[in-house]
This record gives structure tokens, C-alpha cells and sequence, in this order.
């Protein structure tokens, strides 16, 4: 018998939980027994994360790939694997460097489906960065070439990322291009090349996007609607590892704005100075 994970019960009891406490305030049940249940606890899997030097060679190992834009999108704005895969052209305005998150690409009974965003924080609109704009650029004169190519086989369903045809993008075919770079396989007779990054999950590259903004001093609540977080202490609770690095980088910049000279030598003038009466 296949055993549920952690995760599966717990949702599966606060599901239980939610219909019993409908039962009680019909009057068809005395209590809510699902309530005295202790969900399991579900461990967190550890973060890795890119750094800044790592994120640029990651990028530079995608370029000039299909999907590199995609990728660029990941770490670049931290959006969800399906959230990039379900993207459309209509929600996508290079003119203006906005991006629209709308919908998701599942799957649901087998099939590839746009479902709504996870909620409704989800459903936001970014700004974009430059590199974004680049390779959203390339990817659609890619894309239309593609189009022409494929003539009466071509379906045109409006998604950003397609597969050479216009049909939604499989996420397992994301995955398989995304470990190719980051695990790449070895040519014949010899040893896999040594990437200049770890190889991360791709959920991690969400992950990336907001260690980088906060390592850079970007604010938190910034970084929540970047993500479609539903609150900030959500945000600094995931990202608490890089909290001590980002208040070191904030005292840091007030001793620029307040010390006109460096730091050590204000402590040793100061020391040298009788204290005020």
C-alpha cells in the first residue's frame, strides 16, 4: 500500500477539518473530532540558492538555448514553474517592460491545462528587467519563425513558451532542458564537463530571485508582490538565512550616508578624544 506523505495529510485534515466545522454549525454533528488531530509534520526541503556570480554563469550556459527565456524569467523574477509555462503573449508587454500573471499551466486528469493562480495575491503584474525584455524578444522572432515553419501544423494557442508546433510545453520537457545545463552528461570517453554552478532544484530558482533582491537591500514587501506572496512575514520567514547578510549590508550603507570617513578610522579618532561632560 503506497504510504501518503506528510504534505498529502495534512491537507487531507485540514480538508476534514473544514467539512466537519460546516457539520457542527449545521447542527449535524456535537464536535469536531478532526480537530484535536496534530497534523504531521512536514519537513521543509533545505534552499539552495544561486549567488550573484552563479546566477550570471547560469544564464550564460542558457543562452542562445530555446528556452532561455524561461529561465531568465525564473531567476530573474522568480516566477513558478507553471506560472511561466502558462504564460500568454497578451499578458506580456515588452513596449512597456510589464508582465501580467494570470493563469497557470497544469496538469489535470492528463491533460495540460491554465488553471487560476495559486491565489489571489498570485495575480500580479511586474516590472521587467532588461535582460527579460532581451530574451522575451528573441524568444517571440524565435517563436515566429517556428510558426512559419510548422504552416497548417502550427496551433495557435497563444502561449509564450510552446513546443515547435504552438502546443503548451509538457513541464517534464522544461525540466529535462533545465538538467541539462545544470547536469550536463558526459561526452563519449570522458568525464562530464564542471559547471560553475550547483545544480539546483528549478523550484529553486524562485528561490534565487528573492536571496538576490534581499541580498542587494531590496524591501521585503517589494519582494512579496515579486513573488505573489499573500504577506511579508511569509517572505522573511523563507528567506530568514539571508537576514544577517542583509543587515550588514544596511548598517553598512548608513555608516556611508552618516561617516564622511571610513568607519575604523572615526573609532580610532573618536577613542582618542576625551567623552563629553
Amino acid at each position: 500500500m503506497h504510504e501518503l506523505s506528510p504534505r498529502t495529510v495534512k491537507h487531507l485534515l485540514v480538508t476534514l477539518r473544514g467539512a466537519l466545522a460546516v457539520a457542527v454549525k449545521d447542527g449535524q454533528i456535537p464536535r469536531n473530532v478532526a480537530a484535536l488531530v496534530d497534523p504531521p509534520r512536514v519537513m521543509r526541503p533545505d534552499i539552495q540558492v544561486f549567488d550573484p556570480e552563479q546566477a550570471r554563469a547560469f544564464l550564460d550556459a542558457a543562452k542562445g538555448l530555446r528556452l532561455e527565456a524561461a529561465f531568465t524569467a525564473a531567476v530573474a523574477l522568480g516566477l513558478r514553474q507553471g506560472e511561466i509555462l502558462g504564460l500568454l503573449w497578451s499578458e506580456v508587454d515588452l513596449e512597456s517592460g510589464t508582465l501580467t500573471v494570470r493563469g497557470a499551466l497544469q496538469r489535470v486528469d492528463k491533460k495540460l491545462v491554465r488553471v487560476e493562480p495559486k491565489s489571489e495575491r498570485s495575480r500580479r503584474t511586474v516590472r521587467l528587467p532588461a535582460v527579460c525584455v532581451a530574451t522575451l524578444a528573441r524568444h517571440r522572432a524565435i517563436q515566429e519563425q517556428e510558426r512559419q515553419w510548422a504552416g497548417s501544423r502550427w496551433q495557435d494557442t497563444g502561449y509564450v513558451f510552446t513546443t515547435r508546433i504552438g502546443s503548451p510545453i509538457d513541464p517534464r520537457d522544461l525540466l529535462r532542458d533545465y538538467y541539462a545545463i545544470t547536469r550536463p552528461k558526459a561526452k563519449e570517453g570522458g568525464k562530464p564537463p564542471e559547471p560553475k554552478f550547483p545544480a539546483i532544484r528549478f523550484h529553486d530558482l524562485r528561490h534565487s530571485a528573492a536571496t538576490l533582491l534581499l541580498a542587494q537591500g531590496v524591501s521585503p514587501r517589494y519582494i512579496t508582490q515579486l513573488l505573489g506572496h499573500s504577506q511579508v512575514s511569509f517572505t522573511m520567514q523563507t528567506y530568514a538565512h539571508v537576514l544577517p547578510d542583509v543587515e550588514r549590508a544596511v548598517a553598512t550603507k548608513m555608516d556611508e550616508i552618516l561617516a564622511p570617513v571610513p568607519v575604523a578610522t572615526r573609532v580610532a579618532t573618536n577613542a582618542s578624544e576625551p567623552l563629553p561632560n
